[in-house]
């Protein structure tokens, strides 16, 4: 028998042996006993030391106009990250998470000191994918290390659970374009509205990813990250890629991370066995993504925030499955009669 297998049976034989009916904690049972064959571990110490990587960059493509806001929020949601304000860092707070925040490729410089942000640019900004490749493969894998740095840091730390998370006006037409080259599903079912924009800007948008995807004709999933971009997703698949080797295991978000974790899926199929799909967002494309890949999401309340707010939200249903296993009685601990069908 090896290990994973006996580790398996070994949660499974306790989870059976708790007071309550075989399997009535449903899914709950299921993320214990990934979790424990990710990390190779049946005794889990709680609370999980969370971090979230939160990787910024900016995309050429926003010169399309497929987004409703301009390309300066990038580098000002930055600072709102670094100050604690935005939607992760309060999710972040509640769930007992750190954020680091990776400048990968803002097209601003960032003045900050604060040690929760890390400056690792590669460039100012990826190109414009409609006219030329928006990163060079030299980039594309400088990205990649970045997110295998960035769990060296987790694992570093002694993290149990990272959580990636991203940041970038555009990204998610780029994120669009990986998603239905990798998946081989259709631009219409993939785009979503993004920021929200209206229906004029998404067929703009399905039409640019479209044109894209059968001018590039990407060979792989890493040169698609080539021809489409960009920096943080990138970093988010070198992230997965590094905490996979390091057996951390990785709670995904939403559209962004999903391409992300597509990269590095086409890079090492066995990555989707280190990760939890953290919920399903209300963007198409990241469903799409969850659908070829079956996995089945944790959470599902219609967000599409981004920043890894989805998937840090869901470290709390894991962190609380992993409880209930330390601390349920079993049936003779507590004295009672076990099923005798």
């Amino acid at each position: 028998m090896n290990g994973t297998t006996s580790i398996e049976k070994a949660v499974r034989d306790k989870l059976d042996n708790l007071t309550k009916p075989k399997g009535s904690l449903g899914f709950l049972e299921e993320i214990v006993v990934k979790y424990a064959k990710i990390t190779g571990k049946t005794e889990f110490h709680l609370p999980l030391k969370k971090m979230v990587f939160v990787f910024c960059g900016d995309h050429g493509v926003a010169e399309e106009g497929v987004s409703a806001y301009p390309q300066e929020v990038t580098a000002q949601m930055v600072y709102n990250f670094i100050k604690g304000g935005a939607g992760i860092n309060v999710i972040s707070r509640y769930v007992g998470a750190e954020v680091y925040v990776v400048d990968v490729g803002v097209k601003e410089d960032i003045l900050s000191q604060s040690e929760n942000f890390i400056m690792r640019k590669i460039s100012y900004g990826t190109r414009n994918f409609t006219k030329e490749p928006a990163m060079t493969e030299e980039q594309a894998q400088k990205s990649i290390e970045v997110g295998i740095e960035m769990s060296e840091l987790a694992q570093s730390k002694r993290a149990d659970i990272v959580i990636p998370g991203d940041m970038g006006i555009a990204n998610t037409t780029p994120s669009s374009a990986i998603i239905s080259f990798v998946t081989e599903q259709p631009p219409e079912k993939v785009v979503g509205r993004g920021t929200g924009i209206d229906d004029t800007r998404l067929r703009k948008k399905i039409e640019v990813v479209k044109r894209a995807i059968e001018m590039w004709k990407p060979k792989d999933g890493f040169d698609a990250l080539c021809k489409f971009g960009g920096f943080e997703i990138g970093a988010i698949a070198g992230l997965i890629l590094g905490c996979k080797k390091n057996k951390i295991p990785v709670v995904l978000d939403g559209l962004i991370t999903l391409a992300g974790f597509l990269i590095a899926y086409s890079i090492d199929p066995e990555v989707k066995d280190y990760v939890f799909a953290g919920h399903k967002t209300a963007e198409p494309g990241g469903n799409v993504a969850l659908s070829f890949l079956g996995i089945r999401p944790i959470l599902d309340l219609d967000m599409r925030l981004g920043e890894g707010t989805g998937g840090t939200l869901a470290t709390s249903i894991i962190e609380c499955a992993l409880k209930i296993y330390n601390e349920m009685a079993t049936f003779s601990s507590a004295g009672v009669s076990q099923s005798n069908i």
